[in-house]
Formats: structure tokens, C-alpha cells, sequence
């Protein structure tokens, strides 16, 4: 016997997103299912508008699931893999699903159904010759995955978020230079970007190493490149280029040689101290002064 509904959940995933209903007991339940998803599915795309995690997405709808006494369960599973709203960009995918195997697929790429086992090729030849289903399933693609989409790029898609740049000096593991410089940029989103070198305004290519963009666990990326160099002529220019999404213009840092900012803190933490007991002894100095005026002094005999 088949299971009675036990609800709808939304569930966030890396490369798709994924919503899932409960069991019915009979066919009579589907519509409510149907219509139970269109509402959820909206409400869970503006929903989860700071929890994207890729720069190519899908969004996937499982329609129905039915789980019978021995525990095979089929599905229908239907998503959208898109890198635009335009409908050229998108494919539509509808696969069935028996006992956690995909046996038959329909994609708008190919427009017609492909079988993956022998029972989903014979369904396959019988569904690409049915001209009003590849119709209907072609239609789809902009009732189904169109609306959607628009939804997700209007409230997640559209979202940048600007990075900033810490640029420091660091000792080479080895090799053959005596320097290395370290761009580190943070928190920033969309993941893509570019992080590149400059030298006196040319770009540098050799002795460059850079991370994978490093997603922080709070939907920020964080990336770290490294320039291995040989400190020239006084007066060379050495910066940092980082371009993005959510910048009008590329983010350029320079580095300053002078003097490390470790040593920079420390000289300021010193002034700040000598400063502070210089003003310490004038108010005691001042103190002192204005007590020996109130004094009156006695002759000793």
C-alpha cells in the first residue's frame, strides 16, 4: 500500500535545486501536488536569495513520487540548466526515474525522448512518435523553465557583492626569487573573477600561482595569488589588478615597499606610547606648579 502525503520541502544543492513531495495514496492527490509546487517553488527561489552557490545553475522540480509496499519508488524528475534568461540558453530536461535509475530522458537540446534501458527504449520510440506529447513537452520549456528563471535572476542572479584587497610580503617557499607578494580577496560574489599582476604598468605572466576561488561557507568567495619576484631599481611599481562583477572599473592596489606593515604598526604603536607620556608628565609637571603656588612658606630660626 502506498503511503499518505507527508509534505513539501525545499532543498538547496550545489548545481540544482530540488523540490521534493511526499507520498499519496492515489493518483487523485497529484493535482494538489501540482499545485502545492507551483506556489513553493516561488516561494523558496525568493526565499533563498543569499544561499547561491554557482555561477551556472539549474532549478529542478520533482513532480510526483510514489513509494509502493516492497520500496521501489518511480519519479518524475524536470529541471532547467541555464547560464541566461534567454531561451537559447536553456535546455529542458524531463527524466523518469524507476528504483533510483533513470530509464528514459527527454531533452529540448536533442527534441525528442532517449532510453537508457531496454524497457526505456521502447518507450522512447513510442513517445518521439507521438507529435502532440513532443509538443507538449516543448512547451514546457518556456512555461516551465522561462517564468522560473526570471524569478531567480531578479532575486539572486542580479546580486553582486564587491571585494576588498590585502596585498602583503611574504617569504618564498624557495626558487629562484627572494621575494613574494600575496593578493588575498575577500569576501566577494558572485564567484567568478580575475586577479592578474602588474609590473611598472605591463602585466606579469611567469612566476604567478593562484588559488581555486574558496567559498568562505556564507555564500562569500575568498581567492589568494601569489607573485614570486627579484625587488628591482628603487621607484618600480608592483600592483595587484582584480576585476569583477560588482566593480564599475578594475580594483588596482599598489604595493609599498617602504616598509612592511608589521614594522609600520609598530612604529605607530611607539609614537602613540611616547606621545602619550610626554602628555602624561606635562599634566604632571602643570600639577605640580599649581600646588607650589598655594604653598606659604615659614622662616626657620
Amino acid at each position: 500500500m502506498v503511503q499518505q502525503p507527508v509534505g513539501i520541502s525545499c532543498l538547496p544543492g550545489n548545481r540544482r535545486w530540488l523540490y521534493r513531495i511526499g507520498c499519496c495514496r492515489s493518483c487523485d492527490h497529484v493535482l494538489w501536488f501540482l499545485e502545492q509546487l507551483s506556489v513553493r517553488l516561488s516561494q523558496c527561489l525568493l526565499g533563498e536569495q543569499r544561499n547561491m552557490n554557482s555561477s551556472f545553475l539549474s532549478v529542478s522540480l520533482l513532480f510526483i513520487s510514489l513509494y509502493t509496499a516492497d520500496g521501489f519508488r518511480t519519479y518524475d524528475l524536470a529541471y532547467c540548466d541555464f547560464n541566461s534568461s534567454d531561451l537559447n540558453d536553456v535546455e529542458y530536461i524531463r527524466s523518469l526515474y524507476y528504483n533510483k535509475f533513470e530509464y528514459i530522458r527527454y531533452s529540448s537540446s536533442l527534441g525528442k525522448c532517449v532510453g537508457y534501458t531496454e524497457y526505456g527504449v521502447k518507450n522512447a520510440e513510442h513517445f518521439n512518435k507521438d507529435a502532440s506529447l513532443l509538443a507538449g513537452l516543448r512547451a514546457e520549456k518556456e512555461t516551465f523553465c522561462k517564468n522560473n528563471i526570471d524569478i531567480y535572476y531578479q532575486a539572486v542572479l542580479t546580486k553582486s557583492v564587491e571585494p576588498y584587497v590585502r596585498l602583503r610580503s611574504t617569504a618564498p617557499s624557495g626558487g629562484k626569487h627572494s621575494a613574494m607578494l600575496v593578493c588575498s580577496v575577500y569576501n566577494f560574489y558572485p564567484k567568478k573573477i580575475r586577479v592578474s599582476w602588474t609590473r611598472d604598468g605591463q602585466e606579469v605572466t611567469s612566476d604567478v600561482t593562484s588559488t581555486d576561488e574558496l567559498a568562505d561557507g556564507d555564500w562569500y568567495y575568498q581567492i589568494h595569488s601569489h607573485l614570486e619576484y627579484s625587488p628591482g631599481e628603487s621607484g618600480e611599481k608592483i600592483s595587484c589588478m582584480v576585476e569583477h562583477a560588482s566593480l564599475r572599473e578594475t580594483l588596482i592596489t599598489d604595493w609599498d615597499p617602504s616598509m612592511p606593515v608589521s614594522e609600520r604598526n609598530k612604529i605607530a604603536i611607539g609614537a602613540s606610547g611616547l606621545i602619550l607620556g610626554l602628555v602624561l608628565s606635562l599634566a604632571g609637571f602643570i600639577y605640580y606648579k599649581r600646588k607650589a603656588r598655594g604653598r606659604i612658606l615659614v622662616p626657620s630660626t
